[in-house]
């Protein structure tokens, strides 16, 4: 199919023009003579690092990889090798790199409900892929400049950075609206031609869409690592969709879900924060492995990432929590002063005790805002808090002192009661209806919308029994 312009891609008929290949290349024997793989390869390391590594169980990759042969047999281009990495992030997400290196989140197979949804967004990446849109972007913005900009935002290490990164974006898959509809449109003829159904890409598309008003609710959440903030949105993308999907048959009547097998596949599905990133639950950061856990604020919303867990909260203060090994066991009112804060005022440093933990305080200013800074050390690690408010704030000691109040050593029974959250595949039983399979959710004060949000159940819709629905559960 001839990529020179969406309109011209928007009239052509779908005609099955192409097969497997008869010689088929794998990814390594790709890279010694692709440039494009060669790239993919650079910036492979940085994504999965950006992203909490790569998601480990073989059932689940089964699953990813048993959709995705179905479609490289239809694709653009069936001798191009993939590697498709599941990435260990609740944040929901798909992306491409060239030389054929994708990538879906945990997050996104959790909220697909079946085989073709998740069809439609890896055929959507193998269409960016097929098409050279990496490439295209190059000659607009160096692969190096994109990575460089991925380390500063992600690695940031001043103060001002720290600040900025929790609401920063990390755009991975900054296509051009054109690129996005052409990759439409390769992704939905793979789609029906590999036998999926062809409106999954619209379905899913509006469970996204749902997904992103869910979020929204709350302002201080943090979607800057989700599809939506990369892929643009519309009710015309939809629509469009649709009407590509139309070239195959009516809507009900064409194509496989595979939501049986789907769903056996991500049954156990880890959900939401990992064990090895420590748990939000609430107001409340708890993490079994490094046994501490800290309170935030009432009003807070905590963002756990990679690098750091963030927390932002009304009148644009914010919270950063770290931590750092402790090798040299210098004095903690030499380690605030040793040149990692930038602003500090000497005057204010000062060793304290914090549930029996030696500690020490400081503030420093920066542009417009001011800092706490509080240092804990626990065994071989400082831990560190960063607490910003804009200037004149009366906001600032307050909010420290709730996180320097509650930061204690856990107990083991605690430690070991910590339990990650999966998604659940459960099968509805005679008297069960909405409410009373969402009251099992755990993990979410807003219980009735999140399981409406992850079953893509509109309003008015029913169960019945028999039926295989999701919930998240330890």
């Amino acid at each position: 199919m001839a990529l020179n312009g969406c309109q011209s891609l928007i009239d052509q008929s779908y005609q099955p023009s192409v097969s497997p290949s008869s010689n088929p290349q794998i990814v390594d024997e790709v890279q010694k003579n692709d440039p494009r793989a060669a790239m993919g390869a650079r910036e492979h390391p940085r994504i999965v690092a950006s992203y909490g590594g790569e998601y480990k169980d073989a059932k689940t990759e089964r699953l990813v990889a048993r959709i995705a042969g179905a479609l490289t047999a239809v694709s653009e281009n069936p001798s191009q090798s993939y590697r498709i990495t599941i990435l260990n992030s609740p944040a929901i997400n798909a992306f491409a790199l060239p030389g054929g290196y994708l990538y879906v989140t945990r997050g996104l197979l959790a909220l697909a409900n079946d085989a073709s949804e998740v069809a439609a967004v890896l055929s959507h990446e193998m269409g960016h892929v097929t098409a050279n849109h990496g490439i295209e972007r190059q000659k607009r913005e160096e692969a190096e400049v994109i990575a460089s900009r991925v380390v500063a935002e992600v690695l940031s290490s001043d103060i001002a950075g720290k600040q900025a990164l929790a609401r920063g974006k990390l755009r991975l898959a900054a296509f051009s609206r054109q690129q996005e509809l052409q990759a439409d449109v390769i992704g939905v003829r793979m789609l029906g031609e590999a036998g999926y159904d062809p409106y999954a890409a619209a379905r899913f598309l509006d469970s996204m869409a749902a997904y992103s008003r869910f979020m929204s609710v709350d302002p201080e959440a943090d979607q800057s690592l989700d599809f939506l903030s990369s892929h643009p949105n519309s009710a015309q993308r939809i629509e469009l969709a649709r009407t590509h999907a139309r070239a195959f048959g009516q809507e009900g009547s064409v194509g496989d879900k595979g939501r049986d097998y789907y769903l056996d596949g991500i049954d156990g599905l880890l959900y939401g924060d990992s064990p090895e990133e420590g748990y939000v639950r609430g107001q409340t950061f708890l993490h079994g492995g490094l046994g501490i856990r800290f309170d935030v604020p009432p009003d807070f919303h905590i963002d756990n990432k990679v690098e750091a867990v963030m927390a932002t909260g009304p009148n644009d203060i914010a919270v950063r929590f770290d931590g750092v090994a402790d090798n040299q066991n210098q004095s903690l009112t030499n380690y605030i002063s040793s040149g990692w804060v930038t602003g500090l005022d000497p005057s204010t440093i000062q060793p304290i005790t914090i549930n029996g933990m030696e500690a020490a305080t400081a503030r420093a200013s920066a542009d417009r805002w001011d800092f706490d800074v509080t240092v804990i050390r626990n065994n071989s690690q400082i831990f560190r808090f960063l607490t910003a408010v804009p200037k004149g704030s009366d906001a600032l000691e307050p909010t420290a002192n709730v996180l320097r109040a509650s930061f204690r050593r856990m107990t083991p029974a605690e430690a070991a009661s910590l339990k990650p959250l999966r998604i659940r595949v459960v099968t509805v039983r005679p008297g069960e209806n909405i409410s009373t399979l969402a009251a099992r959710m755990m993990g979410t004060d807003r219980k009735l919308d999140l399981f409406k949000l992850i079953n893509a159940l509109p309003t008015g819709a029913a169960v019945s029994p028999g039926d295989r629905v999701k919930i998240i559960a330890e």
